[in-house]
């Protein structure tokens, strides 16, 4: 009898069966919406509304810096940084691409984007280069960017395969919509999953079966390697919709699977995979909630109902760090 309802104390409360919290820090405040961090130096940094950018320290949190890029109250939703320096692009129009100097923080705007339809929705570094995109353009063709350093600026590339829906664009929810591994890109449209080969420029869609419309689809993808990937969203107007939100892949892409589908938490804007995990460990943050996966993405536990939260990242293995509105934690998982 004492198994029996210990078993359904287990069952009911989640603790037995799911990733546990050992601790949960706010470690900064100030009013601002952050949807792109960055780790350097033992400190997050961060880009955010209002021509804010800063860093705090994640071990003496009472170490922070914060400037502004602008005397401008422009709308940051990217960061992305090589061993010098941090790069940012504001949303709206004009669009402006700062540099940053790491060590003092200088900064210039290299490169701007005039085109009434250039709103800047991803930021990445890889493979010594950064890439970024924006929404299409009136022939709804993909502007996808590489950043030539020898010419210290973007060269834009317009995609005519394949042509983007009448109101497809990319949504600028975590800076986590674009991800890479070696040779591969992934981006994810509000619609669709595109693949980028780097070897011969060549560029796939795939579509993932996922719930998508004006303010629902994909908004955040992660992969592990060149196969497993994993893709999350919703609609951030009604976040309680669970319907259709999450799938995975095993394949590069090619193929989708549609993961626990009214089983879950409901819209989520952030999905990071678990360093070393080969996939099997994920955690997802949403306006409502903090989720965890220990099995590839097929199930979900609500291990935080800390709600606010728009990025998430690892900090290391047992250790992720969330940011969103008004705030900056750090959330220390048990294992």
């Amino acid at each position: 009898m004492k198994k029996i309802l210990l078993l359904s104390f287990c069952i009911l409360s989640l603790g037995c069966f799911s990733q546990k919290i050992e601790s949960f820090t706010t470690i900064f405040n100030d009013k601002i919406s952050i949807r792109a961090i960055e780790l350097h130096d033992g400190k997050v940094w961060y880009s955010g509304t209002d021509s804010k950018f800063g860093y705090v320290d994640l071990k003496n949190p009472k170490n922070q810096k914060q400037i502004l890029l602008s005397d401008k109250k422009l709308q940051f939703r990217t960061l992305a940084q090589d061993k010098k320096y941090f790069f940012a692009i504001n949303v709206e129009r004009p669009a402006e691409f700062f540099k940053i100097d790491k060590k003092s923080l200088q900064y210039e705007v290299i490169s701007k984007d005039t085109a009434k339809t250039a709103f800047y929705d991803a930021l990445m570094f890889h493979n010594r280069k950064f890439y970024t995109l924006s929404d299409p353009d009136h022939n709804l063709k993909l502007k996808f960017l590489e950043f030539d350093y020898n010419k210290n600026h973007f060269n834009s590339k317009l995609y005519d395969n394949p042509l983007l829906r009448k109101g497809e664009g990319a949504f600028a929810g975590s800076n986590t919509n674009i991800s890479a591994f070696k040779d591969w890109i992934w981006i994810a449209t509000s619609w669709k999953i595109l693949r980028l080969n780097l070897k011969n420029n060549a560029i796939e869609p795939f579509y993932t079966g996922m719930e998508t419309g004006f303010s629902t689809g994909i908004f955040s993808i992660d992969f592990y390697d060149e196969n497993f990937g994993i893709a999350v969203g919703g609609n951030y107007m009604y976040p309680e919709d669970n319907q259709s939100n999450i799938a995975t892949t095993t394949n590069g892409g090619k193929d989708w699977k549609v993961q626990a589908s009214g089983k879950n938490g409901g819209y989520k804007s952030c999905v990071k995979i678990r360093p070393r995990s080969k996939g099997k460990d994920i955690i997802a943050a949403g306006s409502k909630n903090i989720e965890f996966s220990d099995d590839y993405g097929k199930s979900w536990t609500t291990i935080s109902n800390e709600n606010g939260f728009f990025v998430c990242k690892w900090i290391n293995k047992n250790t992720v760090v969330l940011a969103g509105k008004d705030k900056i934690a750090v959330m220390k998982l048990q294992w």
